[in-house]
């Protein structure tokens, strides 16, 4: 089993990858050419602040459908990669807010800097930076955005504690991510991972929950679920093996869910 550190390189290194290809779907280097990750993306193209070169296919959901976003507050992105969500937010709070984006991948940064230059938005920053060591001032942060990364991060408690740390009291996050729900045994999500790349590090629904309130979040909502298809072409391959047969057989699933939560004010 891979070491947390290891973990964090090989995804690293597959976001790199992409940042290089500046297109198509798969954000894992384990992905086959089957591409089927393009299934968990939703459609940005339509949104007020979308910008194309920014959009790599990489989410799960739309954050910021799901939270209300003030003009003249700070956002957070992590995970920002190309400028996505960044780019999107910004046009909600305007001139006067601030947008932030942090991602673990230099090349990520890269690219998202070189989106912003073109943009010229002058309240728009992409810092390089772990999520569980978040590169942002405590309690300096109003809103804090996620989309499909949190799944990848291997310590999923020390991330939920620095998106408290960096809320102010009273400040609210918002989150996509994939969970699971049901038994799903760690082998038959490897064969999953290998051929859709984007369920890495995928915990129970009920675990993620947990982890949000043991962070201080003591109502996280979810505000959206919907189940992630398994690849016919994976099912039809190993449709024989004792690990499929348990699947289909069975109601587990994979889940794109988006959450909520606000931090608390202390009196």
């Amino acid at each position: 089993m891979p070491s947390n550190a290891e973990l964090k390189e090989q995804v690293k290194q597959a976001y790199g990858e992409r940042a290089d290809q500046a297109g198509g779907c798969c954000c894992s280097s384990q992905s086959s050419d089957s591409g089927n990750c393009e299934t968990l993306a939703e459609d940005y193209s339509q949104m007020n602040g979308y910008v194309e070169d920014a959009d790599l296919s990489l989410g799960c959901g739309i954050p910021t459908n799901h939270i209300d976003l003030k003009p003249g507050t700070t956002v957070l992105d992590l995970g920002s990669g190309a400028g996505n969500d960044v780019f999107v937010a910004r046009s909600i709070i305007g001139d006067s807010g601030t947008v932030i984006g942090v991602d673990m991948t230099e090349k990520m940064i890269n690219l998202a800097e070189r989106n912003q230059a073109k943009l010229g938005f002058q309240n728009v920053e992409f810092r390089l930076g772990d999520i569980e060591d978040l590169p942002v001032e405590t309690t300096s942060v109003d809103t804090v955005l996620s989309n499909c990364v949190l799944n990848l991060v291997p310590d999923k408690q020390a991330a939920f504690r620095e998106i408290y740390r960096v809320l102010k009291p009273g400040g609210t996050f918002c989150v996509s991510d994939i969970v699971t729900r049901g038994q799903l045994s760690p082998r038959f999500m490897e064969m999953v991972e290998l051929y859709t790349g984007c369920i890495a590090g995928a915990v129970q629904l009920e675990e993620y929950l947990e982890i949000i309130k043991t962070a201080g979040f003591p109502e996280p909502e979810v505000k959206e679920k919907r189940s992630v298809p398994i690849p016919e072409d994976l099912l039809e391959k190993y449709r024989d093996d004792p690990e499929v047969q348990k699947f289909l057989k069975s109601d587990a699933e994979v889940l794109s869910v988006t959450v909520t939560g606000t931090k608390p004010i202390m009196r």
